[in-house]
């Protein structure tokens, strides 16, 4: 399923990594298979945070392996947010 998010977190991923975009999907590994670098997805943390107002802390860095992850760890912050607003 191809929500906004999705659309927005692959175009990030993309924007960082300079990979094409057919090559980001959600099973993708941003460091093995994307070549991101550890300045990369602080980047995209960075990115995440002006895209969504969505924060994330060191250990949640960390602990980023996918696109998959990018784009569930967003989903949860978004929908939590929605919850208590």
């Amino acid at each position: 399923m191809n929500t906004d998010i999705d659309l927005m977190v692959a175009q990030i991923v993309e924007e960082v990594a300079g990979a094409p975009r057919d090559e980001v999907t959600p099973e993708k590994h941003l460091m093995q298979d994307l070549d991101v670098d550890s300045l990369g997805v602080v980047e995209i943390g960075a990115a995440i945070f002006d895209r969504f107002d969505v924060e994330i802390d060191d250990d949640e860095l960390k602990d980023i392996r996918t696109v998959g992850d990018v784009t569930e760890l967003i989903r949860r912050r978004v929908t939590a947010r929605a919850a208590t607003s």
